[in-house]
């Protein structure tokens, strides 16, 4: 393998560039696409969602409002801020016959061309709107399943046939994919909300005591929204595995009648049964069992292959990101894919993190790049994390930081789009070194679940949000619905952590397979934010020193006056607070708690604070 390529984040261009405004042709389609204006913002506007027989599994943002009391004119621009997620394209159109209800829509287009525009209509079913943010991979699977008669090749539409076929309860338990979605029903005068199991794609709504509703795949989105209570609306997550269910009145108002769980992470999932996959044995045979995790495992890095433009992973070095990486990379040979994959490392240049990645790019073959970065360089991107973030929670702006300039480099510097990544398998399979502490496999099983619930509020957010910022899209294997339930399901006793090492049982079911290296495959949980610079001095130490400047005692004193809900208890909190409120003032509430280890005496998220934690003896 050729020497990996390294850069420094100082290197990088900088960030910017202004959208085609070029009138520009869907192959599918033979009218121009439209350029409008809303303050001097060109909003691109096509309409090839009727007959476009275009692929489409790309990474987007939406917005829907529905009952706005002001100029929609003037609303739509709340959705330009979350261009980002979809920097080649806007739609804005208004719904037939309810002036005041309208869907945005951000695209990233398929080379050069605009594909797949949203909202997503087809002749068969005029009365239905669709605007979605995700991708469904079983969507051949379940046309072929029910004989469905596509308009389009985009894998989306299959909503509106499970949604005409079965109602909306049986669409999304059938959808094997990451999606959020508002799906409007004009004959029947429905609105329909939904976000897959784990919030691997975001969304957040705004309901207003009048029946005002807006969406939108960020709440940046709707911070800026007007609307005629005189009280102050709440923005909240909408709940992953949920649907809600919404009546329709003619003025555009809704009023909700129906919230409902589809699907929890430890139920098998509905679609399972029309899955390709071979079906599982049923002992829990150890041996048996590590067959069924690695074929699961391939199962799901090969559905998460469909793609249109080209594939990378990011590599920390740890155990997930490997699996991930080589499995990608051997079933890319497999598929016969064009190119090599691209992996991408970032941290310190004595960074253990870098260190393994580089062993494992060389192991797999991948084509790999380091990014070294400065402390000085990721204190500077701390103020843009938080704002793409929305949180203020410490370990996730913490490791968001890193996986934000890696982003930012795979953007500027390399033609990959779609990027795989190991999000998940820790709190799935019991990673983090606070397990080791669990009182029984009982508490440890039970803590998983929260953890797999919670996702949507850390590790998943801020995987989605840094590279989202960037136009990338996101893949995250390890939150397949059948590997996760699989696993799940497995005896408590399996799943604990053994012999001193978390993550077991994951480990020993690629054991003696050299997928990966041995001294990775049995490499110490170390987390991302800790790995990425060197163990003389974590990245969290750099920036409680650098901080500790910027905010003074005083500040601290009077910190649980001034920030009521989950007061800072340290300079480095109260700072990142300070930033967060100055982008979403009176929003705090948006964090539930701060993520801390359990079990164990800790002040500090970091792993590297634990008293437990041993470093790899090669560290």
């Amino acid at each position: 393998m050729a020497a990996p390529q390294r850069i420094t984040v100082a290197e990088a261009p900088g960030i910017g560039g202004r959208r085609d405004t070029q009138p520009t042709r869907c192959a599918a389609v033979p009218q121009p696409v439209e350029i409008l204006y809303i303050h001097d913002s060109p909003l691109i506007r096509q309409s090839c969602c009727i007959s476009c027989q275009c692929n489409d599994f790309e990474m987007c943002g939406i917005w829907a409002l529905f009952g706005s009391d002001d100029c929609l004119s003037v609303q739509c621009t709340s959705a330009m801020k979350i261009a980002h997620r979809g920097p080649d394209a806007f739609r804005f159109e208004n719904v037939n016959g309810f002036t005041n209800c309208c869907f945005g829509f951000h695209r990233l287009a398929i080379v050069d061309q605009l594909h797949g525009m949203q909202p997503l209509r087809i002749k068969k079913f005029p009365f239905l709107w669709l605007c979605y943010n995700g991708e469904i991979y079983n969507h051949h699977t379940l046309k072929q399943q029910f004989e469905f008669d596509h308009q389009t090749k985009v894998d989306g539409e299959v909503l509106l046939h499970l949604y005409d076929r079965f109602g909306i309860q049986k669409m999304a338990s059938l959808l094997d994919g990451v999606f959020a979605f508002v799906l409007l029903d004009t004959a029947n005068k429905k609105v329909f909300l939904g976000r897959d199991t784990y919030g691997v794609r975001p969304l957040f709504k705004l309901l207003t005591d009048d029946g005002f509703l807006a969406v939108c795949s960020e709440a940046k989105g709707l911070t800026d929204v007007t609307h005629a209570m005189a009280s102050p609306a709440d923005i909240v997550p909408f709940l992953p595995g949920h649907f809600e269910v919404f009546d329709l009145k003619q003025n555009g108002k809704v009023q909700s009648i129906q919230m409902e769980q589809f699907h929890c992470c430890t139920q098998e999932p509905a679609h399972a049964i029309y899955d390709t996959a071979e079906r599982l044995p049923t002992s829990f045979n150890e041996e048996t069992v590590k067959s069924n995790i690695r074929t699961l495992f391939e199962s799901a890095v090969r559905k998460r292959l469909m793609a249109q433009r080209r594939i990378g992973c990011l590599l920390s070095g740890g155990l997930d990101s490997s699996l991930v990486a080589a499995t990608l990379v051997k079933l890319a040979k497999e598929e016969k894919l064009q190119y090599p994959i691209q992996t991408f490392s970032i941290g310190s240049e004595d960074s253990p993190d870098v260190i393994a990645a580089r062993k494992v790019a060389a192991h797999i073959g991948s084509e790999h790049h380091e990014v070294n970065f400065s402390v000085e360089e990721g204190i500077q991107a701390v103020e843009e994390v938080i704002f793409h973030l929305e949180t203020y929670d410490i370990t996730t702006i913490r490791a968001s930081v890193g996986m934000y300039l890696v982003s930012k480099f795979i953007k500027e510097k390399s033609d990959s789009v779609v990027i795989f990544s190991g999000e998940g398998s820790d709190e799935l399979t019991q990673g983090y070194i606070y397990f080791h502490k669990a009182p029984t496999p009982k508490a440890a099983a039970e803590d998983s679940v929260r953890l797999m619930k919670e996702l949507y509020l850390f590790d998943v957010l801020r995987a989605d949000r840094t590279t989202s910022a960037h136009g990338l899209e996101l893949r995250v294997p390890f939150l397949d619905h059948r590997f996760t339930a699989y696993y799940m399901s497995l005896p408590e006793e399996m799943r604990i952590a053994k012999h001193g090492v978390e993550k077991h049982l994951l480990r020993d079911s690629f054991k003696g397979l050299d997928l990966i290296p041995d001294e990775i495959l049995w490499r110490r949980k170390e987390a991302f934010s800790d790995g990425m610079m060197s163990l003389k001095k974590s990245w969290y130490t750099c920036l409680q020193e650098h901080l500790g400047s910027v905010v003074n005692d005083d500040q601290m004193e009077k910190a649980h006056k001034t920030f009521r809900h989950l007061p800072p208890c340290t300079k480095e909190a109260y700072y990142f607070r300070q930033v967060f409120e100055k982008h979403f003032p009176g929003r705090a509430e948006w964090l539930s708690h701060y993520w801390m280890p359990r079990w164990i005496n800790a002040t500090d998220p970091s792993a590297r604070t634990l008293s437990i934690y041993k470093p790899h003896k090669d560290q």
